[in-house]
C-alpha cells in the first residue's frame, strides 16, 4: 500500500501523521497554509473554502470548492487541491506574486475588509470561475435578476460563504466583474487533463482507520467484517459530528468514489442516480429534466455543501428534516439497497421505520436511487424557513400531480419536518385524486394536509405554525398551477 499523499498547490505532500478523522482544514493550517479558515466548523459560513480537482460535467476537470472543515484529510489521499495561496502565481526571487483575477477584483472593487472571509470567498468565486459553461452575456445583466452577473457569474456560488462585515456588495461587484480565463491560465488548463484517480486507501494512525475500498464488492464485504464502521461519501453530516461533538469512530470507510454508485443513467422507465453522486453533479448532468429536483437543489442548503452533499448521504442519515426525502417521496423513489449477499429495491415510502432509522440493515448500503418514469406534470417543491437559502427548513412539502381535463388523476406528496421521520400525506393524496382541480376540493384537502404528520414545538417553529403551514401550501400550489393547467 502506497503511503497517503496528497498534492496541495502542486507540491506533494504526506498525509501522515494526521489522525484518520484530522480535516483538510486543520490539515492545511498545521502546515502554515492559515488563509483557509475556521468559521463555523459546521460548513456554514465558508471561510475554510478550498478548490479540489473532480471529475468534470462538461470538461474532465471541474474545480469545486468544498468546506475543509468538513472532509477528513484522508479522504483526499491521491488527490489534487489549491488554496487561497496557491491561485496567486509565484513571480521571480524578490517579487511579489501576481493576483489571480478573482484575487484582483476583490482587492480594487473593496471585497476584504476585515480579510477573515476573504480567502473563502476568493476560492468560491475561482470555482465559479473555472465553470466550463460559465460565459458573458452579449447584453447588460437583466436588471431583474440581480443573481447573474453580465459575465455570467452565478451568485449562488457563494451562497455558503458569509462576510461578516458585511461587505456583500462589493463582493458582488467583484464576481460580476471577472472576466473569462486566459488560455495560458494554468488552472484552466489542468480543466483539459484528467483528475487523480481514486485511491485505494488504508490510513491507520492512533486508534482509527481510514479505508477507501477499490470496488463495490470490496466496501460491502468489509461493511460485513466491519459493521461499526461509519460510512461517509461527502461527510458533511459526519464532519459536524467529528467538530461539534468530538466524535470518533474506530472505522471509517468512504464510498464517494466507488464507480458503482457514481452513474446516472436514463432510462425508459426510470432514472437512476448513484448514490454517490454530489448534488452539484445530478443537478448539472439533468439539466432540468426532473423538474421537480431543479426546485429542490437551489434550496438544499449552499453550493459548497451541494458539491459534496449526495442522496445516499442525506437518506442514509434518516433526518426526518432533510430536504431530498420530500421531494424523492413525491417521485416515488426506491432506494437500491447492496450488501454481500446481492441487492433489494425498497420504496422510499416503506424506508423510513422510526426515528433515523431505516430498513436498511448492518453491512448494507445505499447503491442508487431510482425515480419511476413518465413524471408528473404538475410539481413543486415548498421549502418553510427563516432564511430564503441555506438555512434547515421548519417544513418541507413537494408535489407531483398528473391533472387531466380539470380532474386530478394522481396525487403523490412528500413531508418533512412534520413527524419523526419524512412521510407521504396519504389522506391528502386519497381526498384530491378523482376530484376536480378546484378551489373548494383544493381547500378541502387543505384541511387534510394539515392535520397529517405529528409536528412538533422547537426553536424553528411551533406545531400550529406547521400545521398551518402544510394548508396554506396546497393553497400555494393551486393558486401558481390554475393558470398553467387550465391553459
Amino acid at each position: 500500500m502506497v503511503a497517503a499523499r496528497i498534492t496541495v498547490n502542486g507540491k506533494e505532500t504526506p498525509i501522515s501523521p494526521a489522525a484518520p478523522h484530522t480535516t483538510v482544514l486543520d490539515f492545511l493550517r498545521e502546515r502554515g497554509l492559515t488563509g483557509t479558515k475556521e468559521g463555523c466548523a459546521e460548513g456554514e459560513c465558508g471561510a475554510c473554502s478550498v478548490l479540489v480537482a473532480r471529475p468534470g460535467v462538461n470538461k474532465p476537470t471541474d474545480w469545486v470548492a468544498v468546506n475543509a472543515c468538513l472532509v477528513p484529510v484522508a479522504a483526499l489521499d491521491g488527490q489534487e487541491i489549491v488554496t487561497s495561496e496557491g491561485l496567486a502565481t509565484a513571480g521571480e526571487p524578490g517579487t511579489q506574486p501576481t493576483l489571480h483575477p478573482v484575487q484582483e477584483e476583490m482587492a480594487v472593487r473593496g471585497g476584504s475588509q476585515c480579510g477573515y472571509c476573504t480567502p473563502g470567498f476568493v476560492c468560491s468565486m475561482a470555482a465559479e470561475y473555472y465553470r466550463p459553461d460559465r460565459c458573458a452575456h452579449t447584453e447588460s445583466a437583466d436588471s431583474t435578476d440581480p443573481e447573474h452577473g453580465p459575465n455570467g457569474f452565478d451568485l449562488h456560488s457563494l451562497s455558503g460563504n458569509l462576510c461578516r462585515c458585511t461587505g456583500y456588495r462589493p463582493i458582488r461587484d467583484a464576481a460580476f466583474a471577472v472576466g473569462a480565463p486566459t488560455e495560458d491560465d494554468p488552472l484552466a488548463q489542468r480543466r483539459e487533463q484528467d483528475p487523480p484517480a481514486p485511491v485505494a486507501t488504508e490510513y491507520a494512525q492512533d486508534e482509527g482507520v481510514f479505508l477507501r475500498p477499490g470496488s463495490l464488492a470490496e466496501t460491502v464485504q468489509l461493511l460485513r467484517e466491519r459493521p461499526d464502521a461509519v460510512v461517509v461519501a461527502g461527510s458533511t453530516d459526519w464532519g459536524v459530528e467529528v467538530n461539534i461533538r468530538s466524535r470518533r469512530a474506530s472505522c471509517v470507510v468512504a464510498i464517494d468514489r466507488l464507480p458503482e454508485l457514481r452513474s446516472l443513467r436514463v432510462e425508459s422507465d426510470h432514472i437512476e442516480i448513484g448514490a454517490a453522486q454530489t448534488l452539484t453533479e445530478i443537478e448539472r448532468r439533468l439539466d432540468g429534466s426532473v423538474p421537480l429536483l431543479a426546485q429542490l437543489f437551489p434550496q438544499f442548503a449552499s453550493r459548497l455543501i451541494r458539491n459534496s452533499a449526495t442522496f445516499g448521504g442525506n437518506l442514509g442519515t434518516g433526518s426526518p428534516i432533510g430536504d431530498s426525502p420530500p421531494v424523492l417521496l413525491a417521485l416515488e423513489a426506491s432506494v437500491v439497497l447492496a450488501d454481500a449477499d446481492g441487492e433489494r429495491e425498497v420504496p422510499l415510502a416503506d424506508y423510513f421505520t422510526g426515528y433515523r432509522q431505516s430498513v436498511r440493515r448492518p453491512g448494507e448500503l445505499i447503491r442508487a436511487v431510482r425515480i419511476p418514469l413518465p413524471l408528473s406534470p404538475v410539481t413543486a417543491f415548498h421549502k418553510i424557513a427563516k432564511r430564503r437559502f441555506d438555512d434547515i427548513s421548519s417544513v418541507a412539502v413537494a408535489f407531483a400531480l398528473d391533472i387531466e381535463d380539470g380532474v386530478v388523476r394522481k396525487a403523490r406528496i412528500g413531508l418533512g419536518g412534520v413527524a419523526a421521520t419524512p412521510i407521504r400525506a396519504l389522506a391528502t393524496e386519497a381526498a384530491l385524486e378523482g376530484e376536480p382541480w378546484s378551489p373548494e376540493t383544493v381547500e378541502a384537502a387543505a384541511q387534510v394536509l394539515q392535520a397529517q404528520g405529528t409536528p412538533m414545538n422547537d426553536h424553528r417553529a411551533s406545531a400550529e405554525y406547521r400545521a398551518a403551514m402544510l394548508g396554506q401550501s396546497l393553497l400555494k400550489l393551486y393558486a401558481q398551477t390554475t393558470e398553467a393547467v387550465s391553459s
